[in-house]
């Protein structure tokens, strides 16, 4: 099975830097790019050295200075540049946003501080010891069912491909060791600068996520320094919902967010927060109570 390490579509003057999760591929972000860029939005889906699948290991400041090299790109060519990462990816994203507070937008999709999700095994907490023992270099993380999937039949056909290659749309057959380190390490580095993050955030995370818990959105929320912030719950899908059953409400959702981030740039100098469509419609009835009252 070939893996592209790159995935470019081109668009109007507002970009997307997708970034997939650790030691996989474009693969995972294929349908969301696709569609962002039937919304006229360009879209850049890099592999990044020493982070995607089958390069060699780099820390996670590599990963970053890569990261952001992308942005940086992307920043010479087009009026927005927005920033979308998905599991380890949206911490990266996470990181980047930081480097690069000029980011119209962040899309957190299964942001990941934590591998806490019920399909974890009970030993993770010890790989931190185990990664200054000879186990570094011999020991990695298999996939296993659901892969991230609530949809069964996309399951099966996950099952079927990883028997046959290390590589699947949904992410590796197996993660090693020291990219399990470093990912940790970045995430404990994301966690001490959210409060400083401001660009526009929308986090998309599923209540039955088996890999990274409801807690990582929550935790990102309370802490992000976004003041036009948006968290979405999805309650049929798992950890990889660029691929599940609500690939599609997760692309629209996307779109949505990036269009409504860049028309606040725009309006005025000083632009009011924007809001969903609920939340304006509930400070409209609350008005409306009180003016009775």
């Amino acid at each position: 099975m070939t893996v592209s390490n790159k995935s470019t579509f081109r668009g109007n003057d507002h970009a997307v830097l997708l970034l997939h999760g650790l030691s996989s591929s474009p693969l995972e972000l294929r349908f969301l790019a696709r569609f962002l860029a039937d919304e006229g939005f360009a879209t850049n889906t890099p592999g990044l050295p020493g982070y995607s699948a089958r390069s060699a290991h780099q820390p996670m400041e590599q990963w970053v200075h890569a990261a952001v090299a992308e942005f940086d790109k992307l920043a010479k060519q087009y009026r927005h540049v927005s920033i979308c990462g998905l599991s380890m990816g949206a911490t990266l994203a996470a990181a980047v946003a930081h480097e690069r507070p000029s980011a119209r937008a962040l899309l957190l999709l299964s942001v990941t501080l934590s591998y806490d999700g019920r399909a974890i095994p009970w030993y993770r907490f010890l790989l931190s010891y185990a990664y200054y023992t000879p186990l570094r270099s011999r020991y990695s993380y298999r996939e296993h069912e659901p892969y991230g999937l609530r949809n069964e039949a996309l399951r099966a056909k996950i099952a079927r491909t990883m028997q046959k290659s290390d590589i699947s749309e949904v992410g590796p057959a197996s993660i090693g060791m020291p990219a399990l380190h470093e990912a940790s390490r970045l995430a404990g580095s994301v966690r001490k600068k959210l409060k400083s993050i401001v660009t526009d955030c929308l986090i998309i995370h599923a209540i039955d996520d088996e890999t990274s818990s409801p807690h990582n959105a929550r935790y990102v929320s309370a802490n992000v320094g976004a003041s036009f912030l948006r968290t979405i719950w999805l309650d049929d899908s798992y950890h990889m919902i660029t691929s599940d059953n609500e690939r599609e409400v997760v692309a629209r959702e996307c779109a949505l967010f990036l269009r409504e981030s860049a028309a606040a740039s725009v309006s005025s100098d000083n632009p009011a927060p924007v809001v969903s469509r609920a939340l304006a419609r509930r400070l409209r009835q609350l008005a409306q109570v009180l003016g009775k009252a």
